[in-house]
């Protein structure tokens, strides 16, 4: 679909005629990395699991609408998983992940409802009135970037054992 598009506005850019545009292919690939950069690279929240073990992650973020949390993304050990696709809209963003088979979290100060199934929910007061759990999120100040990346890791944090979360802007 997306390519569709981008072929049409090429063949548009060429005079739109259609049997111009494999003749201007140096353009089309030119106007591609303009449009998508030339790096490849993509704007977006990722969170990378370093251990191996199965994890859930779940993520809350100030939307126009007010306080969002969404969940659950089961993110397999030594993979990586997207959260939030294309450039960050918000400064501050929020995470709360569990180990699927030994049972630890990755938490912080900052409470947030969450649900025991896949869940978006808007606002973070009154979660168990609202029939929602409620969960400790650790806050990661983006610094407004648009992209970042969380790497949740087996490494003992603090002397309560909670593991390690470390947050980057991976460019």
């Amino acid at each position: 679909m997306l390519f569709e598009h981008m072929r049409g506005w090429v063949m548009n850019l060429a005079g739109g005629q259609r049997s111009r545009l494999w003749s201007s292919w140096p353009l089309a690939v030119f106007a591609w990395l303009l449009i998508f950069g030339a790096s490849g690279a993509h704007a977006d929240f990722r969170v990378c699991n370093a251990t191996q073990n199965l994890v859930g992650v779940g993520i809350g973020y100030r939307a126009k609408a007010g306080w969002v949390t969404e969940g659950w993304w089961h993110i397999e050990g030594s993979t990586c998983k997207t959260l939030i696709e294309g450039p960050l809209s918000s400064r501050f963003y929020y995470l709360y992940a569990e180990d699927a088979e030994r049972g630890g979290r990755w938490d912080g100060p900052i409470n947030m409802c969450v649900a025991e199934k896949e869940f978006k929910i808007a606002g973070v007061n009154d979660c168990f009135a609202r029939g929602f759990q409620r969960a400790g999120f650790q806050e990661y100040d983006t610094g407004e970037q648009a992209s970042w990346m969380v790497q949740l890791t087996d490494e003992s944090a603090t002397m309560d054992g909670t593991a390690a979360v470390t947050g980057q802007n991976p460019q």
